[in-house]
């Protein structure tokens, strides 16, 4: 069983920091970041990241956004302080593609093995330990870190090289934002016409609509569960990596940036901590009985 330091404790990280103990591990954990009270109990809680990294054969993150993860790393006190060479930092958040890149060649010039694996599935996924993991890096930390992978996941791929994880997450934030934003239309367009929209989602469960979009943010939608979940503010972070990779490399993304501008709304709306499948509040903005309102 190995020593794994494990920073960033938020709604996706608790739940995998717990099955990491589950699965017979000491976690070692950043007590300046908000750590759970059965974490707390569970782990052993340091005062700074460097004295995790001091502690672990294996440090992984699960922050919020790239400078979240820089900070984390390379702050004082942070975890490149304490690294010491043959250890393995693994970035588990959804962060630019391009940092990605420029982090790891420090961790790399440390002696030290750096992947990342930024994660699918949201909260559920997290706690049922069924994520879908996106890993960049070589193939032999690659082999490494499968065992913690998969206590933590079912659908684990190394991608390619350091950054690849990062560059397939974006493309699955686009693929999800857009399947989210059709299944709002779909369903406000049922709402609109006078027909219940968990019967239409029920019944497009059965055929070539189904998505697993549509079976759980669509049932969020009906039931007006907007409580993340996974929340707007960080589909609009991923997004806006998406559109900014597009304009560096001169491509167009007309839908991402569309379905970015109705998460704008929702934010405009005060709805920046809903879960994302509230963007369908946007579309009901275009709807009759809210534009007489």
């Amino acid at each position: 069983m190995a020593n794994i330091g494990f920073i960033g404790l938020g709604i996706m990280g608790s739940h995998m920091a717990r099955n990491l103990i589950k699965g017979g591990h000491s976690l070692f954990l950043d007590g300046a970041w908000p750590v759970p009270g059965d974490l707390r109990e569970a782990a052993r809680v340091m005062p700074n990241a460097t004295e995790v990294a001091s502690a672990a054969e294996v440090v992984i993150l699960m922050v919020p956004d790239t400078p979240d993860v820089e900070k984390a790393l390379f702050a004082p006190q942070g975890v490149a302080a304490g690294l010491s060479a043959g250890k393995l930092v693994i970035d588990m958040s959804s962060i630019s593609p391009i940092e990605t890149r420029l982090f790891a060649k420090q961790i790399t010039d440390l002696g030290c093995d750096y992947l990342d694996a930024p994660v699918s599935g949201g909260e559920v996924g997290a706690r049922e330990a069924t994520l879908t993991i996106m890993v960049g890096g070589p193939d032999a930390a690659f082999a490494r870190a499968a065992p913690l992978f998969e206590l933590l996941g079912k659908n684990i791929s190394l991608i390619g090289a350091v950054g690849a994880g990062q560059t397939c997450k974006v493309a699955n934030q686009i693929i999800v934002a857009l399947n989210i934003e059709a299944v709002a239309e779909a369903l406000v367009f049922a709402s609109s016409s006078g027909v219940d929209p968990e019967r239409v989602r029920k019944a497009l469960m059965g055929g070539f609509a189904s998505s697993r979009v549509l079976e759980v943010h669509g049932e969020r939608m009906t039931k007006r569960n907007f409580d993340p979940g996974f929340r707007i503010a960080l589909h609009q972070k991923d997004l806006n990596l998406a559109l900014d990779g597009a304009r560096k490399l001169g491509l167009a993304l007309p839908n991402t940036a569309s379905t970015q501008q109705l998460f704008n709304l929702c934010k405009g709306l005060g709805g920046e901590a809903w879960d994302h499948s509230g963007l369908i509040r946007a579309i009901e903005r275009g709807t009759p009985q809210e534009r007489s309102e």
